[in-house]
């Protein structure tokens, strides 16, 4: 779609599809780049809108990034309730202490791969209480929030479907598991030159992060010691 092309939409409908290729931009970018090396700019040069023109449809940049994010954790909230629900479908195993270990691991290691099968979810997930929250209006916060905290209570509710947690108990899992994944993500730094630094120096072996069998091995320990008290 042209500059021109956005210059003379008038419907709704147009300019809602404005606003979706502008996110979906942004998303390509952020997915390639990183969210911090996104600029306003570069997301307008990628839909072909000049800047100023891009604004109209979002307060800021970091307006754009809370709305995928809010996105993002729909999306991620329906496809592992899915997975979590078919994992408390499984025939159901003694109850012995051995046997909750290991459906306190399965439930773990069906929520880290979850977010780490969605690296942009992931970055999102640190840049959002760092950054995106605080260059937009308190409507737009008020809006993210509802959903991202209504997306963790579904999750919640599946996860206790899979695990002997409490609803309160599994409320905290969830909250935990999320924030783990976007700070473990940033240490993580995945396709990055810092990446690939760290893995060229022996000395440095040890901040090298595995974020997936490192946030399974989080999360199974916190659900084994909710479930034991």
């Amino acid at each position: 779609m042209t500059g021109v092309d956005f210059e003379r939409a008038r419907t709704p409908e147009a300019k809602r599809a404005r606003q979706q290729a502008i996110l979906a931009a942004a998303a390509r970018l952020a997915t390639a780049d990183g969210v911090r090396e996104v600029t306003a700019s570069a997301v307008a040069d990628e839909v072909g809108m000049h800047k100023s023109a891009m604004l109209r449809y979002f307060e800021t940049r970091e307006d754009i990034f809370l709305q995928l994010a809010a996105d993002a954790w729909g999306e991620w909230s329906t496809a592992v309730r899915a997975e979590l629900e078919a994992l408390a479908a499984r025939p159901a195993a003694a109850a012995g202490r051995h046997e909750q270990d290991e459906a306190a691991h399965a439930a773990a290691a069906v929520l880290a791969h979850s977010l780490v099968s969605r690296p942009l979810f992931c970055d999102l997930l640190a840049h959002t209480p760092l950054n995106l929250e605080r260059n937009v209006s308190f409507e737009k916060v008020k809006a993210f929030k509802i959903r991202a905290v209504a997306a963790v209570a579904d999750v919640a509710a599946a996860l206790c479907t899979a695990t002997p947690l409490r609803l309160d108990q599994a409320r905290s899992v969830v909250a935990t598991t999320t924030s783990m994944a976007g700070a473990m993500w940033q240490m993580a730094a995945p396709g990055t030159n810092l990446r690939a630094f760290y893995e060229s120096e022996p000395e440095l072996a040890h901040a090298i992060v595995d974020v997936e069998p490192s946030l399974t091995d989080i999360i199974s320990a916190l659900i084994t010691g909710y479930a034991a008290r």
